[in-house]
């Protein structure tokens, strides 16, 4: 028989994913002999009191052969002699997810992507890290696999009403991620193994007979009627379609400034902007796991920090244990940072975003720009940062207690941040709201988490690109844009996800969309 069991064990006694027989034989008060195998269905660390423990829910195998997990079979179509054909502008996790869903409904893809595939812009990203010099259409953002493909793989949402998480998570290992993805609480792929995946989910696309262009970076919109005729690219060449899913990321001001020049409707969208501040990761293991040193079997300690400061909330953002500080800029003279984690996670720092929400009602002086204010607000704390760490993308940074002081650091600790940090005062950089309660919540987050509020921390600005600071409009049931009835906004881009599993996820329920209502009008 099968049996679903529940067990809460110490670190040591689950190494890796592995687990003794005599342990699953006690929980079930079978024999061990009668053991034949087992399954995790669901893996979490639990740090709460002093002892930390893993929680496991898992399927035994009893007295019968034990069968490995199944994995969901995905079928794919020949959609090379498709009729019905539909662009996607951008090969992010949406635009990538939407391209798999359209071939499984016998619709074709038509990729376009501003940048290059995953192996040239390996060489894009050594440049700017190495010689602080940036390609704007090649970096840490543009490219295939969008921002998260060199941005950690983290692949947790909230947003399980957005669609089938399972679903992502399946198509992932059907691509090659590893299959404790699917059981693990806080599932990660790592940057090092995600190009691999994305460029299998290419190979899938080309081999079903969709189009796959690189460096086509959208330009302009041929409209008549209210419905996009054709979309035109930067190198002169134009394409057409049925319709058009707009996947393109947070980061694609240029899509931003071209629906505003042609009165196509756009909005502000509230995000949030502040710093990223990295830690040693032995001081968060400590504070954590309630230990000097953190037990061999347990990942890296990670946190999650909460705070109302004066009305607004401050809050850590893409958490980073055994992570590095990169450089996430998309154009010259302005200066981003991100972070991210290889997938095993063992660089010695940790790092994560600490932001500050911004509304509409904070950008007043840049009232002039409508619903790009929020786009112009950010690009101006940019500039601010990469002139304050004084080129080639050069980090201003202070140590944390200096910065909550406004002391000048006379010395800056070792940092991940690989183009460099320049000691500087963050407080020239920062909107004065964002840096007065990023000022008031580290202390706070002092007091909740022990060893935090250290000098031994560095605060590296800016940490801007947090999420969209455009929302494109979009009925929530067609998900069509309400004056161009042919153009679908989508995902992180367009403001209606953050990260890759919500992203992918609204891409595939645009894609579904669009080939139900395809396949009506064919009827």
């Amino acid at each position: 028989m099968k049996k679903q069991v529940s067990l809460r064990l110490k670190p040591s006694e689950i190494a890796g994913d592995v687990l003794t027989g005599k342990i699953i034989a006690s929980a079930t008060g079978c024999k061990l002999s009668s053991i034949t195998g087992y399954n995790i269905l669901k893996k979490s660390i639990d740090a709460r009191a002093r002892n930390v423990f893993i929680n496991l829910i898992l399927e035994a195998f009893i007295d019968e052969p034990y069968v490995k997990r199944k994995l969901t079979p995905f079928y794919f179509k020949d959609i090379s002699h498709a009729k019905n054909k539909i662009i996607i502008i951008g090969a992010g996790p949406a635009g990538l997810f939407a391209a798999l869903q359209l071939i499984e409904s016998g619709i074709k893809p038509i990729l376009l992507e501003r940048g290059k595939d995953v192996k040239a812009r390996r060489r894009d990203l050594a440049i700017l890290n190495k010689e602080g010099i940036i390609n704007p259409e090649s970096n840490y953002c543009f490219g295939e696999g969008g921002a998260g493909t060199y941005s950690d793989g983290k692949l947790y949402t909230r947003s399980t009403k957005r669609g089938d998480v399972n679903r992502i998570l399946n198509l992932l290992v059907h691509f090659g991620a590893q299959e404790n993805i699917l059981y693990e609480a806080h599932p990660h792929i790592g940057t090092n193994k995600l190009p691999n995946i994305i460029s299998a989910m290419r190979q899938q696309i080309l081999d079903c007979g969709g189009d796959f262009h690189f460096e086509k970076k959208v330009t302009d919109f041929l409209i008549k009627n209210e419905k996009i005729i054709s979309v035109k690219t930067a190198d002169g060449t134009s394409f057409t379609g049925d319709a058009v899913i707009l996947a393109t990321g947070h980061s694609a001001r240029d899509i931003f400034l071209l629906l505003n020049s042609k009165k196509i409707l756009i909005e502000f969208k509230p995000f949030a902007l502040g710093v990223r501040v990295e830690h040693p990761q032995q001081l968060i293991d400590s504070a954590q796991y309630h230990c000097t040193s953190r037990d061999q079997y347990l990942p890296p300690a990670s946190y999650n920090l909460v705070q109302q400061v004066n009305g607004k909330g401050v809050f850590s953002f893409c958490m980073c244990p055994g992570g590095i500080i990169a450089p996430a800029a998309t154009n010259h003279e302005e200066l981003v940072v991100n972070g991210w984690s290889p997938s095993k996670r063992n660089n010695p720092f940790a790092n994560s975003g600490i932001v500050v929400s911004v509304e509409e009602d904070d950008l007043i002086q840049f009232n002039k720009h409508g619903p790009l204010a929020g786009m112009y607000f950010q690009q101006q704390t940019e500039q601010k940062a990469f002139e304050a760490g004084g080129g080639k993308f050069v980090a201003p940074a202070q140590r944390l207690i200096d910065f909550t002081e406004e002391k000048h650091s006379l010395s800056l600790p070792t940092c991940s941040y690989l183009p460099g940090i320049n000691s500087a005062p963050l407080n020239e950089v920062l909107p004065p709201f964002i840096n007065d309660r990023l000022k008031e919540a580290f202390k706070v987050f002092g007091k909740k988490l022990k060893g935090y509020f250290t000098n031994e921390a560095v605060v590296v600005a800016a940490e801007s690109r947090t999420s969209s600071p455009v929302r494109i409009p979009r009925d929530p049931d067609t998900f069509q844009h309400p004056q161009i009835s042919n153009l679908y906004p989508c995902a992180e881009g367009a403001g209606y996800a953050g990260g890759i599993v919500s992203a992918a996820m609204d891409g595939e329920k645009v894609a579904s969309t669009i080939a139900k209502l395809l396949l009506y009008n064919k009827e």
